[in-house]
């Protein structure tokens, strides 16, 4: 067994978990977890303070933060080959991290419509939503994938970055994302994780 525990809602960012964990193969146990309730229960909070999903607990160990999760498993699991060679971990990590910081940033403030005046641009990490859209344009152009010609978590994370809000139409996928996003949309792995979380809204909302 894989001694992975997953706590997640199937309308939140587990949803990039749960793909990464359909891409590793192995098995894990679902703990189902609702907002303002289960996820502020006290045996939840000693798991994770913030009372928030994602998080795993692998062999006894926690991992909370959806892009912390996916760089750990792909290292806890290197059969599965998610995790690059050292030449190839400088991309990795830079699009990895970047869309974790500078481009959630971005994105929930163009979403709120919230546009840094000229002197905030420096002090909110991203500078502009525009530079940050250059920036993942050039992410999916280098190669097939983020990292190299080969699929790693970086392209689990940063892709599901650029997937969800194109999704609700929140931008204009350039020409080189929309290629990217009709590669990670025809994953396999990608395909049995949105099955599986739609499954589970449809129960939510039917109230089970």
């Amino acid at each position: 067994m894989s001694g992975i525990i997953f706590y997640t809602h199937p309308q939140s960012r587990g949803q990039t978990v749960r793909w990464m964990l359909e891409e590793l193969g192995q098995p894990y146990e679902q703990v189902l977890l609702e907002y303002g309730t289960t996820m502020k229960s006290p045996d939840y909070l000693a798991t994770n303070p913030m009372g928030k999903v994602p998080a795993i607990r692998h062999r006894g160990r926690v991992v909370t933060e959806a892009a912390a999760i996916c760089a750990y498993l792909a290292d806890a699991f290197p059969e599965a080959g998610l995790a690059p060679a050292l030449p190839d971990r400088a991309a990795y990590y830079r699009w990895l991290f970047f869309a974790a910081g500078p481009m959630e940033s971005a994105m929930l403030d163009h979403y709120r419509k919230i546009v840094p005046e000229d002197e905030q641009k420096a002090m909110v990490g991203y500078g502009s939503w525009e530079d940050v859209l250059r920036a993942m344009d050039l992410a999916v152009s280098e190669n097939s994938w983020m990292a190299s010609e080969a699929f790693s978590a970086a392209d689990v994370y940063a892709g599901s970055s650029i997937d969800w809000p194109a999704r609700f139409g929140m931008y204009e996928p350039t020409e080189n994302m929309a290629r990217y996003l009709e590669r990670i949309r025809a994953r396999p792995a990608y395909g049995r994780a949105k099955a599986i979380d739609a499954e589970l809204v449809e129960k939510v909302k039917a109230g089970g």
